[in-house]
């Protein structure tokens, strides 16, 4: 068993210790910051695929990806959508696993703009979110329990 997740278990972990170890331990509370935030802006993102409400999401694939596929860009951006959307709920459930899927992820989208042109400001955004899902990846491992183990996150004191 992974002794970073031997120290606590199930039982013991409740909302209020959460609570305190998030005011009290900065590496945990930055596990927290982007676990939600990777959980609510995905979200967010991909809800907002099927109204383009923010904008026309369409018109950030590059003209080389719409001539790729069989389909719509606005198709596209359902589809996008729903990957968002998963990928938030991933998040939320087993961020350990699932903040590389979102890295990997923005690093499409970087790529997909960088190659779109024009929008260098938006990618470098995407490429600090991107460092952002690195960041949670490391801190997932320390703070989310491995598929299977039989206590609760928590890692070293």
């Amino acid at each position: 068993m992974n002794a970073a997740f031997s120290e606590r278990s199930s039982a013991s972990l409740t909302q209020a210790s959460i609570g305190a170890r998030v005011r009290s331990d900065p590496s945990f509370s930055a596990f927290w910051i982007l676990r939600l935030g990777f959980v609510v802006l995905p979200l967010l993102m991909g809800v907002d695929k099927f109204t383009n409400v923010m904008t026309y999401w369409p018109a950030y694939l590059s003209d080389w990806v719409v001539g790729l596929l069989p389909f719509s860009a606005q198709t596209a951006m359902y589809i996008v959508g729903v990957v968002e959307i998963i990928a938030a709920i991933g998040i939320a459930v087993k961020p350990r696993y699932s903040s590389y899927v979102v890295a990997l992820w923005l690093l499409g989208i970087v790529v997909n703009l960088l190659l779109l042109g024009g929008v260098l400001d938006i990618a470098l955004r995407d490429v600090g979110l991107f460092v952002a899902a690195l960041a949670l990846t490391r801190l997932a491992a320390q703070y989310d329990a491995p598929w299977g183990a039989k206590h609760a996150q928590g890692g070293r004191k």
